[in-house]
């Protein structure tokens, strides 16, 4: 099927998945739960295949975001059935007001229609993305990076069996089988037929989608994500916050990037880092890149011009040594990307201007970054993370996924 026979198939169940109730909604996502694991053999045999060509191509942190197991299988059934057991958000009267003249304005919760997700290698986002955008009383189109597309089609082909089951469109989801970059083209000049693009990926991606689509794009966004250690900072918190922010998934945008470290506490602390992180609990040690004033103190790779703007995604951190919290707030402002970034500190002064000063769409006081997440967040599982201002910032679930629009009631009013 073409690019262009999809979308119309997908355009034409979005009448009926807005009109469809919260209970035949959370039906058809329990089936497709269930489709899931009735289906986990040829997923995971789709996944091998998958896995098999990637090898060589990407790298090792990549090739852990391809993979599936039974586990991370049955994680993504869990996450559709957590999605099932949220409010539903269509219908939802967001505000109300009684005008003088006896008129009642209500501004309601409606779907957006036709969802499109542009992704990368993570087979896990295909359910997470289906699930979201189908209880959000949208028609859903997933274009995945050739690397998973294997993995996705037998994704897609369970979730539509539990989808039809329920009684629902299956053409309600759509798999994009071009995986060349036309596609993609085609699903950003796809007026009137697509409502919403959601890029998910690297960096080159995003921005090709931001800078030329045609339909309203709703950006996610690179994390470049820093922790800073203040000079007040409990230091064994610091090592447990950063050795779980940098080492336990270092492959997912909200995995930290950049360490900043007060200058008071740096040579007690640096060499505590260094240790911890070449030792760390996850079984593979972080590479350092250091700025001069922390190269003086322990050992590591100089800090190329380009370390403090790059989003690794593998077990390397640049660090910096700073004299103050403002210094911290000004190289956070220059660099991040507007993720997610947290301060180490016992000082709730330093805490508060931290959080009130930094422009992201998280922030933390004595907590790792990767807790930015639909699911830890209580949204269900996410479409992505929203660095941008407009419409939806930070995780993006239920609500985030919906329009709306003003319904009003009157008794015969005229103007």
């Amino acid at each position: 099927m073409t690019t262009q026979e999809l979308l119309q198939r997908a355009a034409a169940a979005k009448g009926a998945m807005a009109l469809a109730d919260t209970g035949t909604k959370n039906r058809a996502l329990l089936a497709m739960a269930d489709a899931l694991g009735e289906h986990c053999d040829e997923i995971l045999a789709a996944n091998a295949l998958d896995l098999e060509g990637a090898k060589g191509t990407i790298s090792e942190v990549m090739l852990d975001r391809l993979a599936l197991s039974p586990e991370r299988v049955a994680g993504m059934a869990q996450g559709i059935r957590e999605v099932a057991q949220l409010p539903d958000p269509v219908g939802v009267v967001l505000s109300r007001v009684e005008r003088p003249n006896g008129l009642v304005i209500e501004k309601t919760a409606v779907p957006m229609g036709v969802i499109a997700i542009i992704y990368e290698s993570r087979p896990n986002v295909t359910s997470d993305a289906a699930a979201l955008a189908l209880k959000a009383g949208s028609a859903c189109v997933l274009r995945c990076g050739k690397e998973a597309h294997r993995s996705a089609a037998a994704i897609v082909a369970a979730l539509k069996e539990g989808l039809a089951g329920a009684g629902l469109d299956p053409d309600a989801l759509q798999l994009v089988e071009d995986t060349t970059r036309a596609s993609a083209n085609e699903l950003m000049s796809a007026r009137g037929l697509i409502d919403l693009l959601i890029p998910r990926g690297g960096a080159g991606l995003i921005r090709a989608c931001v800078d030329n689509a045609a339909v309203p794009v709703l950006e996610t966004g690179t994390g470049i994500c820093h922790i800073y250690v203040d000079a007040c900072a409990d230091l064994n918190m610091a090592l447990d916050i950063i050795e779980n922010a940098k080492c336990s998934r270092p492959s997912v945008c909200n995995a930290a990037e950049v360490c900043l470290v007060h200058r008071d506490i740096a040579r007690e602390f640096l060499p505590r880092l260094k240790g911890r992180l070449e030792r760390n609990k996850y079984g593979h040690p972080v590479q350092l890149r250091l700025d001069p004033v922390a190269a003086k103190i322990i050992d590591g790779a100089p800090a190329g011009p380009a370390d403090f703007d790059t989003e690794f995604l593998d077990y390397v951190m640049a660090v910096k040594v700073v004299d103050s919290l403002e210094e911290a707030v000004a190289h956070i402002g220059a660099h991040s990307t507007g993720h997610s970034e947290a301060i180490v500190t016992a000082d709730e002064g330093a805490a508060r201007s931290f959080l009130a000063r930094v422009d992201s769409a998280a922030v933390y006081w004595n907590a790792s970054t990767r807790f930015t997440d639909g699911g830890e967040f209580g949204l269900g599982c996410e479409m992505g993370i929203s660095t941008q201002k407009l419409h939806a910032r930070g995780p993006l679930g239920l609500a985030e996924l919906c329009s709306f629009k003003f319904v009003i009631k009157g008794t015969g009013q005229t103007r």
